[in-house]
């Protein structure tokens, strides 16, 4: 159906039903205005009310992926750990490609003792991925082997050596407001998803997956990725720039920089635009 042809279709439903068009908005709006109030609970330790918070975002928007993942944190934290699937389960439904939130629901079946359930949740994350080494870890732990998703191959020289079908123009689709972009020598392409918080790495085959997520990102806009493998990221609405290793862990190495945007590395010093400061930063890396 074509756009204009869509739009009368809502407007005359609208019509017909007496529905303002604005409620749409409206809805949205609540949710995010929950959503950050949660944020905000979560930041003062009062984690009751985040979660509280979050699961009404999710009732205003019930595809709200941020609040749904960030609801399954808090309630695992919480030891709440049916709630905290349930909520990974939510995400799964609606966007099976986060296997952040597949990883999540099988960690979390294994805690309460369905385990097949959780080795099927772990034949759906991709092994080449980066959750895909600590689905790995998680699967051993069962006695069960998943299977490499790709042959060990030739290290390619660069980024147009490992996209041979790629290298003509084209469009990589269904990304999230993608901000900042990079590459690995292996193929692999990541962009920063602005509006919800995810890492997205595409495969040399054109495969979609979430790299990281995790509740320390927070508009993501700049990327850089150093000699070691290890991934950093503008981290605009939080004033800070992160750090994710080879292993996934996410951590904080700059606090305070006013909205950073872009970046870039050379050798071992990290260059880092502040927005808001109308500056650039110069960060030695360490080992």
């Amino acid at each position: 159906m074509k756009l204009n042809n869509l739009l009368k279709v809502i407007l005359i439903c609208s019509l017909l039903a007496g529905i303002n068009l604005s409620v749409f908005a409206d809805l949205a709006s609540d949710a995010t205005i929950q959503y950050n109030k949660g944020i905000e609970y979560y930041q003062i330790g009062s984690y009751d009310k985040a979660a509280e918070c979050f699961k009404k975002a999710t009732e205003f928007d019930p595809n709200y992926i941020d609040a749904y993942f960030n609801l399954g944190s808090l309630m695992e934290y919480l030891n709440q750990d049916e709630e905290a699937l349930s909520a990974f389960k939510q995400i799964i439904l609606r966007k099976p490609d986060d296997y952040e939130a597949v990883y999540k629901a099988a960690e979390l079946s294994k805690k309460l003792g369905n385990i097949d359930k959780a080795k099927m949740y772990l034949t759906l994350i991709p092994t080449d991925s980066l959750i895909g080494s600590r689905a790995k870890e998680l699967a051993s732990t069962m006695e069960m082997d998943i299977p490499t998703a790709q042959a060990e191959q030739k290290k390619p020289e660069s980024f147009a050596d490992a996209n041979p079908k790629n290298n003509s123009n084209g469009v990589y689709s269904d990304i999230t407001s993608p901000t900042g972009i990079v590459t690995d020598n292996d193929g692999n392409l990541y962009v920063a998803g602005f509006s919800d918080n995810t890492i997205y790495k595409i495969t040399p085959n054109n495969q979609k997956m979430v790299y990281v997520k995790n509740p320390k990102i927070d508009g993501p806009i700049g990327l850089a990725r150093d000699s070691k493998g290890n991934l950093y990221i503008a981290n605009y609405n939080k004033n800070t720039v992160l750090k994710v290793d080879s292993s996934g862990t996410v951590s904080e190495i700059i606090a305070n920089i006013q909205n950073p945007y872009c970046m870039y590395i050379a050798d071992d010093l990290l260059f880092v635009s502040a927005q808001g400061s109308n500056s650039v930063i110069r960060y030695k890396l360490g080992n």
